[in-house]
């Protein structure tokens, strides 16, 4: 099976949507695209981004080239934000590179501004994490951002990921020139872990 006509995708698996107290999460399509865009465009969203939409055709080629890995969140039926849950390769040696393959996920995280400050984001990237661990079965999970990128950093700490990499100005920001980069990881056993110790 294939989402929106894309590549196959682990995130088929999944029986969508799936809801947790407040929210609802479920694969992105184009339908989307113009509620997404409302907060896509800000500047204060591409500010720590990977890419600065020029303008809405080109969110448009963008969001068309990454259905396969995003979902949307949403509140009461509205679009909030978004997440990207990329399942990939771990790496292997040769022989037992079948071992790795599919057991890992890269996670994003994008909120309107304007929803800030109520737990979304939170509540949003728990929901992904356990997807990724309870349904999808995967080993690890990461996710990288601009060290300077503070509320990020924050949010990775807050859902229990372990900060396990910080590169000296090995990433280039577009009006920063080369800054420090930062690495969060989470494995499955430290996700069950976590689980079992919180309280009730």
């Amino acid at each position: 099976m294939t989402h929106n006509g894309t590549e196959s995708s682990p995130l088929d698996r999944v029986t969508w949507p799936v809801s947790t107290k407040r929210l609802t999460l479920r694969r992105v399509s184009m339908t989307d695209e113009s509620a997404m865009w409302t907060y896509r465009q800000l500047a204060e969203v591409s500010q720590w981004g990977s890419w600065r939409p020029a303008d809405q055709a080109d969110w448009r080629t963008i969001l068309q080239s990454r259905l396969r890995d995003i979902l949307v969140i949403e509140l009461d039926g509205e679009i909030i934000g978004d997440l990207m849950v990329r399942v990939e390769d771990a790496w292997g040696q040769r022989e037992v590179a079948d071992g790795a393959r599919s057991m890992q996920a890269e996670l994003g995280w994008t909120v309107n501004p304007s929803m800030g400050g109520q737990g979304f984001a939170t509540e949003a990237v728990r929901e992904a994490l356990r997807l990724c661990f309870e349904e999808l079965h995967l080993y690890r999970v990461v996710a990288e951002a601009f060290a300077a990128n503070v509320p990020s950093r924050r949010l990775a700490e807050r859902v229990g990921m372990r900060c396990e990499l910080h590169g000296v100005r090995d990433s280039l920001h577009r009006d920063l020139g080369w800054i420090d980069g930062i690495g969060y990881a989470l494995l499955a056993d430290e996700w069950r872990d976590q689980r079992e110790s919180a309280p009730a």
